[in-house]
């Protein structure tokens, strides 16, 4: 593997500072020693007061823990984030326009754009949503793009998540940390602010409510509960919106709607930001036994008098073999060709590809086609010569249930590691609001960081950290 492009440095790390880092090089030259480390410090105390958490599941040790937070933001400059933005927004609209074709008319099937049976027997396609329309016609009203840097302009898209996309609260107490414990700093920079992303969610959430649901449409957010692992997320978005978070027990159904108990008696719901799969929203529909659903909403759902954000069916989007058709697909709806690049795929699903991927497993990252959080998948390079075995077998056994990429090398960014920077692998995931009203991007997004020397891996749950993300106003 190459070495990596470091987004302070340069190629490789070896080049001058790059223009959009020059102000916090100095920043750091000029910083007493262990000024980084005591503030590191300070951060886990309030995260660890403020209860910013996520639950690990199958830790019987720690069912909460801290999402470690680097105090070393990174930087991108205004022009750089420009084309991602563009990117990002025609990438989201293509993928609203593939779902609303494959519970529609079916078009892209019909072009030979996508295999009929990747979607139809996908097991996050939802028949029941054959030949509706969400209102609005928005189904990804909010998607998280997870991107990948290989050098200067080398970003590349490494998945799509449009199911119920999390990471966004981490992203805002980032921010709030950083302008808490470096005001000096700040002050020394020009950054875009993302404070007003709960403003924004809200707004467009209201701008999706039904037709005749009023001035001031109602909204909640849904939470299967405090067990959840992005619960603190849930209860951190109701809370800025200034909205109800809600359990499936808080609402019912009655005559296709949706209503709240409140201490005042019952009032009528006008948009749902869901956070709960597809399988556990209405036991009357989907799990019967889903003792976290509402019964009876997907009647009041299909009736037209509710939204659902997401809507309900657009996992079959997020989907890691229909990625692989997301360049085609962009092509199609929009008669551009796509400005984010797909990392490199190749579908197991296809005798040739499986072939390759076999050949080459040791160096290749095969993951699951509906995994996610980073549990399902193999880095090769990484693996011992048994757990790639073991991965071998699951291959040949069921070869549609994987895709393989290439080991990129990613870019890297300067991490604190024992009171000292060190280089660390990092990807980011930026917020993408849509709605009738239009398309916003949050400047930014949620970095995270893989905090183990050489490691590739940056989720959370896989020991993966935070850190904050300024996009300068140049």
């Amino acid at each position: 593997m190459t070495a990596a492009f470091d987004e302070m440095s340069g190629d490789g790390g070896a080049g001058q500072i790059r223009e959009s880092y020059q102000t916090l090089a100095r920043w750091l030259e000029a910083a007493p020693d262990d000024l980084l480390q005591s503030r590191s410090r300070q951060a886990e105390l309030f995260f660890r007061r403020m209860g910013v958490t996520f639950a690990v599941y199958g830790d019987a040790e720690s069912n909460e823990r801290l999402i470690p937070f680097d105090v070393v933001p990174r930087i991108l400059g205004g022009r750089e984030w420009a084309g991602l933005e563009k990117g990002l927004k025609q990438r989201v609209s293509a993928i609203n326009a593939f779902l609303k074709d494959v519970y529609g008319a079916q078009d892209c099937i019909r072009a030979g754009i996508i295999p009929a049976d990747l979607v139809l027997t996908n097991p996050n396609y939802r028949p029941e949503m054959q030949g509706r329309r969400p209102p609005g016609d928005i189904w990804n009203h909010i998607s998280g793009i997870d991107l990948v840097r290989t050098g200067e302009d080398g970003f590349y898209v490494l998945e799509d998540n449009v199911r119920t996309p999390s990471g966004v609260s981490y992203m805002l107490e980032n921010r709030e940390m950083m302008m808490r414990l470096f005001p000096d700093l700040f002050a020394e920079h020009r950054i875009r602010p993302v404070e007003a992303y709960p403003d924004m969610l809200l707004r467009s959430l209201q701008a999706s409510a039904p037709v005749g649901a009023g001035d001031d449409p109602v909204i909640v957010v849904l939470t299967p509960g405090p067990f959840n692992s992005a619960y603190y997320e849930h209860s951190f978005l109701a809370d800025k919106m200034g909205v109800e978070l809600v359990e499936g027990a808080d609402l019912f159904v009655n005559d296709d709607k949706v209503f709240m108990r409140t201490t005042e008696g019952p009032k009528q719901v006008d948009v749902i930001y869901r956070r709960i799969d597809d399988d556990f929203l209405d036991p009357l529909t989907f799990m019967p036994n889903s003792a976290v659903g509402i019964p009876g909403l997907m009647g009041a759902y299909q009736a037209g008098t509710v939204t659902l954000a997401n809507a309900v069916g657009t996992g079959v989007a997020d989907d890691k073999a229909v990625y692989t058709y997301m360049p085609d697909l962009i092509r199609f709806y929009t008669g551009e060709d796509p400005i984010l690049k797909n990392v490199p795929t190749w579908r197991c699903r296809e005798a040739d590809d499986l072939r390759q991927v076999l050949e080459q497993l040791d160096q290749l990252v095969v993951k699951e086609v509906g995994g996610s959080g980073g549990y399902g998948m193999l880095v090769g390079p990484a693996s011992t010569k048994a757990e790639i075995e073991t991965f071998r077998a699951k291959l040949i056994a069921d070869p549609d249930d994987f895709i393989a990429q290439p080991t990129l090398s990613l870019s890297t960014a300067p991490t604190l590691d024992g009171g000292k920077l060190a280089p660390r692998h990092v990807d980011l995931r930026p917020f993408v609001l849509s709605s009738p009203s239009g398309i916003r991007v949050t400047p930014g997004g949620l970095t995270r960081v893989a905090l183990k020397p050489g490691s590739l891996v940056v989720n959370s749950s896989q020991g993966g950290g935070t850190k904050d993300t300024w996009v300068l106003d140049e």
